[in-house]
């Protein structure tokens, strides 16, 4: 049981990237205020194609965790919800729980294109992890890692697998 408590606790861990407000419950406002912050740190316009796939990604991806976690249908997600709710039901599948978040992951790694050639380079995902709350160091790891061929672009189904592994499974 003590390795079943310490994936529930990094599990509830996990949940803090998502509420961006800090308010204890993840919200569409999450999702929004995530996107919103990634456009203007990238000067990516919202009426852009690429502000309107992270907009759209967003809101794809606060339908899914909330079509699988708001029990009560408050349109919120509270830190139990997300724990019994979303880990409970996709604990053995990360994959479905990054196909849930597939749109979103892949108008981040758009947005993060900063030189323009259709793929993100780990400096600009790196940033845009920064953004959504992640410690620099942490963010430096994750878009390193994500360059499996060491080829200076971020693979999206890397990207998006890695994403659910993240969330769902007791790797840290």
């Amino acid at each position: 049981m003590e390795e079943e408590d310490l994936y529930q606790r990094r599990i509830a861990s996990r949940f803090a990237a998502f509420d961006q407000d800090g308010n204890g419950y993840i919200s569409r406002e999450d999702f929004t205020t995530a996107a919103t912050r990634l456009l203007d740190e990238f000067g990516t316009p919202f009426r852009s194609d690429k502000g309107q796939a992270l907009s759209g990604g967003a809101e794809a991806f606060w339908q899914g965790l909330a079509g699988i976690a708001d029990v009560d249908g408050d349109q919120r997600v509270t830190r139990g919800e997300f724990v019994g709710g979303a880990v409970k039901r996709l604990r053995d599948s990360p994959d479905r729980f990054a196909e849930i978040a597939r749109p979103f992951v892949r108008a981040v790694l758009a947005v993060a294109d900063v030189d323009g050639d259709g793929q993100a380079e780990p400096a600009g995902l790196e940033r845009a992890l920064r953004v959504l709350g992640v410690d620099s160091h942490t963010a430096a790891l994750v878009a390193e890692s994500l360059d499996v061929e060491r080829s200076g672009r971020i693979d999206e189904e890397e990207a998006v697998s890695a994403f659910g592994r993240y969330f769902m499974t007791s790797e840290s």
